[in-house]
């Protein structure tokens, strides 16, 4: 299915009929790896509706655990066009290891994963310890601990870290990467892959 054509899909839900979120879409700015717009005149804001009822539990435990806190989605359903473009950004490096292989295909480009982070009381990012998209290995959630020991992590910012996989992965029901602590997706990979609709 071509992204021009998802509002007429009963299977997707806008990210505006989610309450108690913030949405900054950062491929639909400059403000990304690749610094330019990569969804130009789509709109990205969408997700599959078992994806959107997976991020409403998460709103609510925070909403119970954390007052004051809300969610920010920062990358939601990508086209697969977008993720061969970002795929072929990164030819001839050693970072393809944090974007999906089109061949494959990206959960995000089913509406079944998405970026998050958390924003504050005072409607700011909380600091995770590296921003979005920054592909070293401090973003990598499995090495969190030793980073923490080395001094590299502060207490708070894994904290925060927790906090954010609380509500996706505990409330949610998402699963987590290795790699990236913004990463969150739902449901067996192959299964979704196989059976839901790909957005071209």
């Amino acid at each position: 299915m071509r992204c021009e054509d998802i509002v007429s899909h009963p299977d997707f839900r806008h990210l505006s009929t989610i309450e108690g979120i913030a949405v900054d879409l950062r491929y639909a700015s400059t403000n990304n790896f690749v610094g330019r717009d990569m969804y130009g005149a789509l709109d990205c804001a969408w997700l599959h509706r078992v994806a959107a009822a997976g991020l409403e539990r998460a709103v609510a435990l925070l909403a119970r655990e954390a007052p004051g806190h809300r969610l920010l989605v920062l990358d939601a359903l990508r086209p697969h066009r977008v993720q061969t473009v970002l795929w072929d950004h990164l030819e001839g490096t050693d970072l393809r290891q944090y974007v999906a292989d089109p061949a494959r295909g990206s959960i995000h480009s089913f509406g079944m994963a998405l970026d998050a982070t958390l924003l504050g009381p005072d409607g700011r990012e909380l600091d995770m310890g590296t921003g979005y998209d920054e592909m070293t290995e401090l973003s990598h959630p499995r090495l969190e601990d030793d980073f923490v020991a080395e001094g590299k992590l502060s207490t708070t910012q894994q904290a925060h870290r927790r906090l954010l996989r609380r509500a996706m992965i505990d409330a949610g029901g998402f699963q987590g990467i290795d790699n990236e602590w913004w990463h969150f997706d739902l449901l067996d990979r192959q299964h979704v892959r196989q059976n839901f609709t790909r957005v071209e």
